[in-house]
């Protein structure tokens, strides 16, 4: 079993930044991928970004490239998701999730472990 834990969402202005946290517990943290996905209620889940195990890899929606970071902390069993420019359309509750196959995150939206969630708010 893996527990996440997401933090460092909150209340932000338009253009302003905040950067997420999943911190993970449990097994052996270096052994997963870790993605980031968002989701409004009554709205499908979206994919954000994605980093492999050994942080080598990262991926991003074509929304946040070029304004999100995705980095990880292996001896912190932690990953972050640092994003800029925030937009008022950026408002949703991310999520983070973990499997050991990073292609299933970030293709299908899976994985095997997932937090609980933290909200994200942008005022225009």
């Amino acid at each position: 079993q893996v527990q996440l834990v997401e933090s460092g969402g909150g209340l932000v202005q338009a253009g302003g930044s905040l950067r997420l946290s999943c911190a993970a517990s449990g097994r052996t943290f270096g052994h997963y991928g870790i993605g980031w996905f968002r989701q409004t209620p009554g709205k499908e889940r979206e994919f954000v970004s994605a980093i492999s195990w050994d942080g080598r890899n990262t991926y991003y929606a074509n929304f946040v490239k070029g304004r999100s970071t995705i980095s990880r902390d292996n001896a912190k069993s932690t990953v972050y998701l640092q994003m800029n420019s925030l937009k008022p359309e950026d408002t949703d509750v991310y999520y983070c999730a973990a499997d050991t196959a990073t292609t299933r995150i970030r293709v299908r939206g899976q994985g095997d472990y997932w937090g609980q969630g933290t909200l994200v708010t942008v005022s225009s």
